[in-house]
């Protein structure tokens, strides 16, 4: 009788695939009250890789880290008409505190524009005093109604950054800064991923916005899922609070704004993205643990070792974890590694170690070898950039095969209901053809320039849509 699989393969139902593995590899389990979660050690592990190599990013364009309160006043948000309509469905609202009603409920934070900009509007008083460049690094609530765990649920952790200039060409220029070398640097060079970055319709951007920059990725189910964002926020804040400065001429004026954040969906897309039928396949550049060795047996020599070489590695940079749990079966935990999706796994028992050998198991591109224990120290590095170089490859190749250039929007309906992107040029779609689109579970997930570039305006000549269906 053939043995089950240890998860539902991905040909044959792609979301049961997707909770299957996120609960085997110990990602996360669903919270006590609807569409929350709790992020257990191992996922929270991923997330933190994830914290470390973006904030070094983000401080690197001079922002500075700060934090602000969880409840806003509820009417904050009825200060900027197409912010608070564009998350009005979305709100949790606080009435009750202390075992009395409140005075004025509290929404808790949905996005952060109104309570962070209500203290711009204090701290900036003249030239002198921008650009000001915020982040923060904190949960929101958004009322979800169709959760799903790292993608939609109703509390999830993010940045967010805000950050106010004096024109609107050096707000315009930072917004496109994080967009490229902050968010697409991260997503290609850490995460190994494939995104398309573009431009959002007006239908599609951010509530209060007047432009919104994206990240697209395509998931291994052909779906795409919206990685980041970064809003042009132009002067619709500065005017909701009167967030003004007095220029080097003397005048009051205005300042420019701009948003940006990204999400614990950025776990949710690691899985979809880089996951086969065996588990995660996590990038090295990316992991916290890098590499595994295992003892095979709990033989004194092998279990010495195990260890020796484990100190070795930490020495030469690897982020390593020494498996001596021989009390525990070898083979339950190289396949729970291997659900993990840890890069590498050096294995060795005592037949390994008569020959000065130990088996080198590659999680990315498969297959087992033996290698020279004495030469592991100095291969590795190699080892890891080939593998995270093949996982970009391999996200870029189905990105690729599975693009449809089409002229019509039945064509485009077409290939997003088969599980594919449709590139159409934006003057054929246009928005009466984006709103027939809905009628198909489709949207446009970006604007792009005919040579891939993100174009300057929404009707800018040549402009393409990428269409699909997206979760």
């Amino acid at each position: 009788m053939a043995k089950a699989p240890v998860l539902t393969p991905q040909a044959d139902d792609f979301p049961r695939w997707y909770q299957d593995l996120i609960t085997k590899a110990e990602l996360a389990d669903n919270g006590p009250v609807r569409g929350t979660m709790v992020i257990r050690p191992y996922g929270y592990g991923l997330w933190e890789r994830m914290q470390a190599e973006m904030d070094a990013r983000i401080k690197e364009t001079g922002t500075q880290n700060a934090y602000f309160p969880l409840l806003i006043p509820q009417s904050y948000l009825t200060r900027e008409a197409d912010h608070v309509e564009g998350f009005a469905p979305e709100l949790a609202v606080v009435t009750h505190g202390g075992g009395k009603e409140l005075e004025e409920p509290a929404v808790v934070r949905p996005t952060s524009e109104m309570i962070i900009n209500d203290y711009f509007s204090k701290w900036v008083q003249s030239y002198r005093d921008l650009p000001l460049l915020i982040n923060q690094w904190a949960n929101v609530v958004r009322w979800e109604l169709r959760p799903r765990l790292f993608l939609r649920t109703t509390e999830f952790l993010w940045q967010e950054g805000h950050t106010a200039h004096a024109t609107y060409e050096e707000a315009r220029d930072f917004a496109a800064h994080i967009h490229r070398r902050v968010y697409e640097d991260f997503m290609v060079n850490v995460l190994a991923m494939d995104v398309v970055p573009g431009r959002k319709t007006v239908k599609e951007r951010f509530a209060g916005a007047i432009n919104t920059l994206t990240l697209e990725g395509m998931m291994g189910d052909g779906k795409a899922l919206q990685m980041a964002t970064s809003h042009e926020l132009g002067q619709n804040f500065a005017k909701a609070f009167n967030t003004q400065y007095l220029s080097k001429d003397g005048r009051q004026e205005l300042v420019w704004q701009t948003s940006w954040g990204s999400t614990t969906r950025m776990i949710g897309a690691l899985v979809m993205m880089h996951g086969d039928d065996n588990g995660l396949r996590v990038p090295p550049r990316l992991a916290q643990t890098q590499a595994v060795v295992l003892a095979i047996k709990g033989d004194e020599a092998v279990l010495a070792k195990v260890r020796e070489l484990g100190d070795r590695l930490k020495t030469a940079g690897i982020r390593v974890q020494v498996d001596d749990r021989t009390d525990t079966p070898f083979g339950r935990r190289a396949v729970d590694w291997e659900l993990k999706g840890v890069p590498v796994r050096i294995e060795i028992g005592p037949r390994d170690l008569e020959n000065g050998t130990a088996m080198l198991a590659r999680r990315i591109p498969g297959g087992k070898e033996p290698v020279s224990l004495d030469a592991l120290v100095s291969l590795l590095p190699k080892v890891l950039e080939e593998d995270q170089a093949l996982l970009l490859k391999q996200s870029r190749e189905r990105r690729e095969s599975r693009t449809t250039e089409v002229a019509t929007i039945d064509e485009a309906v077409e290939v997003a209901g088969a599980g594919g992107w449709a590139r159409i040029p934006w003057a054929v779609l246009g928005e009466e053809g984006e709103a027939k689109l809905a009628d198909h579970a489709a949207t446009v997930r970006c604007l792009v320039a005919e040579d891939g570039s993100v174009p300057d305006a929404d009707d800018a000549p040549g402009n393409v849509a990428v269409v699909a269906r997206a979760y």
